[in-house]
């Protein structure tokens, strides 16, 4: 077994299982986007000796999704003899999340990192993330939230590296993107 691919595999899973899970949801609800997501991952397990992973590895991961979901769409027709009213509306939401959609795609990426971000500021101790908001998400200067909470300079900036120093660990690829948000 390829010990890289291993790595690689585990690291495309972490990073694309969340929003393909989401992604598969909207085609087939989420009795069965595990199993379309797990399939695709399972699929590409077996395919790891003949596949090369590279930059159109997203792509290729959402058109899998994609693939396998209409399946469970047509098979489920098939299955429950769907009135034609039904089939239109799955053929419409078919075509709605094409994977070629690349609109669809980038919202639902971009919900999956602002939900990130927003979890991993969250965890952070209740001083420290009173202090990020109110520095990050309220522009307030470090002097003025000294003010407002009743300590001193020292304490909040003491706060600040707490939090960033958790933020930057805690989110690691993600780090610089949250830097970006932050700064615009």
């Amino acid at each position: 077994m390829n010990e890289n691919f291993d790595l690689t595999y585990k690291a495309l899973f972490r990073r694309y299982y969340p929003s393909l899970i989401f992604y598969a949801t909207r085609l087939v609800g989420e009795e069965e986007a595990e199993d379309v997501v797990q399939d695709v991952f399972v699929e590409l397990w077996k395919r790891k000796d003949s596949i090369e992973i590279g930059e159109q590895i997203q792509a290729f991961l959402y058109r899998a999704v994609y693939t396998r979901a209409l399946n469970v769409l047509k098979h489920r027709n098939v299955e429950d003899g769907y009135c034609a009213a039904m089939e239109e509306i799955n053929q419409r939401r078919a075509e709605f999340y094409q994977p070629d959609n690349n609109e669809v795609i980038r919202k639902i990426e971009d919900r999956e990192l602002r939900k990130e971000i927003h979890d991993a500021i969250n965890e952070l101790p209740d001083k420290c993330k009173e202090v990020f908001k109110l520095s990050y998400l309220h522009d307030m200067k470090n002097k003025e939230i000294a003010d407002i909470l009743g300590v001193s300079l020292r304490t909040v900036e003491a706060h600040m590296y707490k939090a960033l120093k958790f933020l930057r660990n805690r989110l690691g690829h993600l780090w610089f993107i949250l830097l970006l948000f932050l700064l615009e």
